[in-house]
């Protein structure tokens, strides 16, 4: 099976909509005077990660999705981002990272066993059920989270942005 357009594609539009919503949180901010911070550092609950996390998380599992499908080490980011614009910088470089896979050498993957370590324990799944069951599911509940705690400060997103251009 061809997990390729079920992948990269969708990685990069939805990290490309994230982008999007982080412009609009910088004009918001600007707009209504507010520290940017404030918004890095908003959460939907007290146990939830903050919105700088969110983002961080989501291009984590974007970069561990095609990677992973494709058989190739994964790169480290330091999660030290403290900005929009770095944030922004992130999501470009995942895009970059994303993009660059091979389309055969993710296809290969969907067959492919993928071990990882979950709470401690190994855990080994194929491509495909690695890609519809973990990396998509945690990848758009970051990227909804990010955009929720966005919408819960008032930044004026809608499902259009969310959704983005379906033609690509």
């Amino acid at each position: 099976m061809s997990v390729q357009p079920f992948s990269v594609p969708v990685f990069v539009r939805m990290l490309t909509n994230l982008s999007g919503w982080l412009d609009k949180a910088a004009a918001f901010a600007e707009a209504k005077k507010v520290d940017p911070k404030v918004l890095l550092d908003s959460r939907l609950a007290p146990d939830m990660f903050p919105l700088v996390r969110q983002v961080q998380l989501a291009t984590d599992f974007a970069k561990a999705g095609a990677g992973r499908l494709a058989g190739v080490e994964l790169p480290k980011y330091p999660d030290v981002e403290t900005t929009i614009e770095e944030l922004k910088q992130r999501i470009q470089t995942t895009i970059s990272f994303v993009t660059s896979q091979d389309a055969a050498a993710l296809d290969a993957g969907a067959d492919r066993d993928i071990t990882l370590t979950i709470a401690g324990a190994p855990l080994t799944l194929k491509g495909q059920t690695y890609l519809a069951h973990l990396a998509m599911p945690n990848f758009y509940f970051h990227v909804t989270t990010a955009y929720a705690i966005l919408r819960h400060n008032g930044v004026d997103l809608g499902k259009r942005d969310f959704v983005g251009n379906p033609a690509g």
